[in-house]
């Protein structure tokens, strides 16, 4: 991979993009058709170019560990200079702000907000333990808020999907704090895990899995999905079971790396389930 493609990462630049249509197709319950396509393009760049800038900065301000813990990354490489990479961010971040003046004033809005919060993360909140758990878990549902924005329209369903997002994917953080714990600990990073023990991280992540699994019920009782998101959000939260027990009987290093891979898989899955159930067949 080209060194500015792997410097931005391109994967978690196409995935908040897709992420941003995501929660415009959920907020609008599938009536995508009487969306502007232009919105959806601009939307879906908007997320890119500002999760490119979150990612370049986060590398440029991690130069120096990287070049110990990752040496083959662009900037402690040589392949991409300091320099280079401030620039490109700043490139990055001005399009992001730019296409989101061109929505609307909420969008404008959440991409300062949500890069502000990125920015504090890398420089500041990766040593806080459960507080940078939350901040990267705002910074995972900022694109389908986002979505949310475009269209004008964050409604009960999308809140839920939103919630289920932040509580899954704080527990997975808190898990890999379990994953983490040796060199954590030796950096100072008091996550859960290093301050009360892997059981305790576990039992937590465990809560906020099972959270997650109960607010996934509400748009079946109350009739607001079609019968797809039923089938694939079972599927899902039969995964997230297995995998709370998997890693409670014995949360040690291998059992929390396995559970938190898969728990992307489930996430996957109950997106998929919302995006489904937004069309009714």
């Amino acid at each position: 991979m080209h060194p500015f493609l792997k410097l931005i990462r391109l994967p978690n630049c196409i995935m908040m993009g897709v992420a941003v249509i995501t929660g415009i197709v959920i907020a609008s319950k599938g009536n995508i058709v009487n969306i502007d396509v232009p919105q959806i393009i601009i939307g879906f760049s908007a997320g890119f170019f500002l999760t490119g800038f979150s990612m370049i900065f986060n590398d440029y301000w991690d130069r120096e560990i990287d070049a110990i813990n990752d040496p083959t990354r662009p900037i402690p490489s040589g392949k991409i200079k300091p320099r280079e990479a401030i620039i490109y961010a700043s490139i990055f971040f001005s399009l992001g702000i730019i296409l989101s003046l061109t929505i609307n004033e909420y969008c404008l809005i959440m991409a300062i907000l949500f890069s502000t919060i990125s920015i504090l993360y890398t420089t500041w909140g990766k040593r806080t333990g459960l507080l940078g758990n939350l901040m990267v878990s705002s910074c995972v549902i900022a694109p389908f808020l986002y979505g949310g924005a475009i269209v004008q329209k964050i409604d009960f369903v999308l809140w839920i999907f939103i919630l289920m997002v932040f509580l899954s994917n704080t527990a997975r953080e808190i898990t890999k704090g379990i994953v983490d714990i040796e060199g954590d600990r030796t950096y100072g990073v008091e996550t859960i895990a290093v301050r009360y023990g892997a059981k305790v991280a576990a039992f937590i992540s465990a809560i906020l899995y099972l959270s997650a699994i109960s607010l996934s019920l509400l748009p079946i009782l109350w009739k607001l999905v079609s019968i797809g998101y039923v089938i694939l959000v079972i599927v899902a939260d039969v995964g997230f079971i297995y995998s709370t027990i998997f890693l409670l009987k014995n949360p040690n290093k291998e059992n929390a790396k396995k559970a938190k891979n898969e728990v992307l898989v489930w996430m996957f899955l109950g997106l998929l389930a919302f995006l489904l159930g937004m069309f009714k067949f």
